[in-house]
Parts: structure tokens; sequence; C-alpha cells
């Protein structure tokens, strides 16, 4: 049996940089945003958190036999940055949150796993529609949580959404890294 390797990367690059795996009880610091400041494309933003997930794949090319996906959200400390002059706690924790909306969909994804993909034959013909509606969702999600929270600065709808943040992945909790 010929076992095939892959993995892939969303929103990483696991040959350059520093990344820090999403951990429940291990919150982003200042000192984690490593990169230059970079302000392209707007010159309000105080900070941006890089993150994202990465996933491995190991399987068969006998249809039939298992397959093994492991996903993990990640931060990508080398191309996160902040304005040092204008940093605080509160904007600290809107960062979180973004690391937690990507552990959100980390385990969105495995739920889907789980119930979609078995084996090796299940892998080749589902996984790219699994993945592409993750991907989307997450990408979806993580601009409607800026644009509605006005990266952060609505103290109100800021506080909804790390509500339901929380909500959701506890409600996801099986799917959570063993």
């Amino acid at each position: 049996m010929k076992l095939i390797s892959l993995g892939l990367f969303l929103f990483a690059n696991a040959f350059f940089g520093q990344k820090i795996i999403w951990q429940e009880d291990r919150k982003l610091a200042w000192d984690n945003f490593k990169s230059a400041v970079s302000r392209k494309n707007n010159a309000d933003v105080i900070a941006y958190t890089h993150c994202g997930w990465e996933y491995s794949v190991v399987k068969s090319t006998n249809p039939g036999s298992p397959v093994k996906i492991e996903i993990n959200a990640i931060f990508n400390e080398d191309k996160s940055w902040k304005d040092v002059k204008r940093i605080n706690d509160y904007i600290l924790l809107h960062e979180q949150k973004h690391f937690d909306i990507a552990e959100l969909f980390v385990r969105k994804f495995r739920k889907e796993i789980e119930e979609k993909i078995k084996n090796s034959g299940d892998y080749n013909k589902k996984f790219t529609a699994v993945y592409s509606k993750i991907s989307n969702d997450y990408k979806n999600f993580q601009i409607s949580y800026d644009k509605i929270t006005e990266h952060g600065m609505n103290k109100e709808k800021q506080a909804e959404y790390n509500t339901l943040i929380a909500e959701e992945l506890n409600n996801l909790k099986s799917y959570k890294a063993s």
C-alpha cells in the first residue's frame, strides 16, 4: 500500500516564520506580532492578525483504506503586526478573536470531515468541496466580523461577537484538537 502525505497550508507559510497553534489556554500577546507595520489597505488599522489553518493528509491509493486528516488553527507571528503607539488590551482582544474564529472554522472543518470523509475514496471525491465551503465561510465570517465591529471600535457589536464566538466554540468543543 502506497501512502501519500500531503500538506497544504491556508494563510500560512510553514517554512518561513514562527507560527502558533491555537490552544484554549494560550492567548496572544503583543510580543507575538513581529512583522513590520504595513498599512497598504487602510491607514486606520492598528494591528493585523495573520491567521488561518494548516492541514495534512495521509491517504492510500486504495479507495477503501482509511484516511487521516489533521487540521490546526495557526497564527503567523512574522506576518502579524501592530502599531506600538496605538495598541491596548482592548485591541488585542479583537485580534485574539480573529484567531479564535480560525479555530472555530477548524472545528467546523473537522466536523464536516468526520461526517463526510471515511476513507481515501471519500477524500478524493469530497474533500475539495468541503474545503472550499469551509474556506469561503471562514473568509466571509472574518470580513463580517471586522465590518460589523468596525475593527473592534464598536464596543457593543464587539461584545456580541465575543459572546457568539465563545458559544460557537463551546458548541463544537467535541471537535477541538485532542
